[in-house]
């Protein structure tokens, strides 16, 4: 495994090793989030074992908080513009102006992986300039769900730009097929008297936001419906799992005739060599994106790991 040295390797000061012998905590996860006292709290709760599942949700209304103070989190807009690309969470870290204690990275794993394959796919040659507004099929999303405030993030990395993102997967409820959310402000932090609570503090944000779509289904039953709105710019399916779901393959056969770009990421580099082998039997082509470590991978391992083998959220990434 030729990153596996790597794969560990990030700038941030907050515990993620459980200790050896715990039985108060059920998983790693619990006894991390508890480290940092967000265990079962907000927009934290679908973070371990102990959070609902997706499926079982009922109500998918937006959690805003980040239950922590204004300078572990990015409530507000930006101090500085966007210098140059972000390349890593030290980059991201250092513009916000966040402490590396911060834990936010945990679920800033998701606008942040979007980001970086954007910047990746090369969206120029699907008619985006830059400006105005930007389509992202979003296939697959799970806890991302229950997690969906997180992504006013976005407004501060595409400043401007009206961001439409549809949601499309199995595990969205039936009963929210179709709907439309909008986030338009960021997270907020838990200190009262902080201006992301005010009016003031969220009309940053009115010529860039995020615009939601839910869309229950597998993407190529789906497709069609979706794309008599716009086409998109980017597909992109987190945590994919190709090589495991053989409904994938429609999907990947329609992605190719399409001729869109699409980014996959997946939880270990494994997993990752088996979707490409899946990928290029499929359109008897190379990748346009080959296989690499995703910069903004989550920075706590997963739970339950069979594999036996380093496995991140959105570790690693590729495209077709």
């Amino acid at each position: 495994m030729s990153h596996i040295d790597v794969l560990n390797q990030f700038p941030f000061t907050f515990p993620v090793q459980p200790p050896a012998q715990n039985d108060t905590f059920l998983s790693p996860r619990c006894f991390f989030l508890e480290s940092v006292k967000l265990h079962r709290k907000g927009v934290w709760k679908s973070e371990c074992i102990c959070g609902p599942e997706v499926t079982s949700v009922k109500d998918l209304r937006m959690v805003t908080e980040w239950n922590m103070g204004s300078f572990l989190c990015p409530c507000t807009e930006p101090e500085n513009p966007l210098p140059i690309p972000l390349t890593s969470w030290e980059d991201y870290y250092k513009w916000r102006l966040l402490p590396f204690e911060s834990p936010v990275a945990v679920l800033l794993h998701w606008p942040l992986t979007l980001y970086h394959c954007l910047q990746l796919s090369c969206i120029q040659t699907s008619g985006y300039d830059g400006q105005g507004s930007l389509c992202i099929h979003y296939l697959g999303p799970e806890k991302e769900l229950l997690q969906l405030s997180v992504f006013g993030e976005l407004c501060a990395l595409f400043p401007g730009v009206r961001i439409y993102i549809e949601l499309v997967g199995p595990a969205v409820p039936k009963s929210r097929d179709g709907e439309v959310i909008n986030v338009s402000s960021y997270a907020h932090c838990s200190d009262e008297s902080c201006c992301c609570k005010s009016s003031i503090g969220s009309k940053d944000l009115s010529c860039s936001a995020v615009t939601f779509r839910l869309r229950k289904g597998l993407y190529h039953k789906r497709y069609n419906d979706i794309v008599k709105d716009a086409k998109p710019h980017l597909i992109l399916a987190p945590n994919a799992g190709i090589a495991a779901y053989p409904t994938w393959m429609p999907t990947i056969e329609m992605i190719k005739e399409t001729g869109i770009p699409a980014i996959f990421t997946d939880f270990c580099e494994e997993a990752a060599h088996l979707a490409i082998s899946c990928i290029t039997s499929i359109t008897g082509r190379s990748l346009r994106v080959p296989i690499q470590l995703n910069p903004f991978r989550q920075p706590i391992a997963m739970d339950n790991n069979a594999l036996c083998l380093p496995c991140y959220s959105n570790c690693f990434v590729f495209g077709m």
